[in-house]
């Protein structure tokens, strides 16, 4: 991870998803040469999202987003894709708390059979 904006913005997404759920395990992957510190992961009975930062945005990707109600319409990436869906959040995006929340909640409850 970068020690700047992106940084401080992967830890509040991170205290998001632990407010939506504690349980929620988070486990750093996909570790390789361009990218060592790899990617925070977060799952509980499934994969729920993964976290990735980028020059110019924060990338959060649901799994299973295209299965999940999205009424406030957090989603703004990969809104064609078949089974994810994502949140791209640049440096200035104002990012709806509860709304995250509920669909990381939404989430865990679609891993869950729910």
């Amino acid at each position: 991870m970068t020690s700047d904006w992106r940084e401080t913005r992967v830890n509040d997404i991170r205290e998001l998803i632990r407010q939506a759920d504690p349980d929620v395990a988070e486990e750093i992957k996909w570790r390789k040469p361009s990218n060592p510190d790899g990617v925070p992961t977060f799952s509980l009975d499934g994969l729920v999202c993964t976290v990735e930062t980028y020059k110019d945005k924060v990338k959060v990707t649901f799994a299973q987003g295209a299965a999940l109600a999205d009424p406030t319409k957090i989603f703004n990436s990969s809104l064609t894709a078949g089974t994810r869906r994502a949140v791209d959040l640049k440096e200035s995006d104002k990012l709806d708390d509860a709304a995250f929340v509920d669909l990381v909640r939404a989430a865990v409850a679609f891993n869950r059979g729910g």
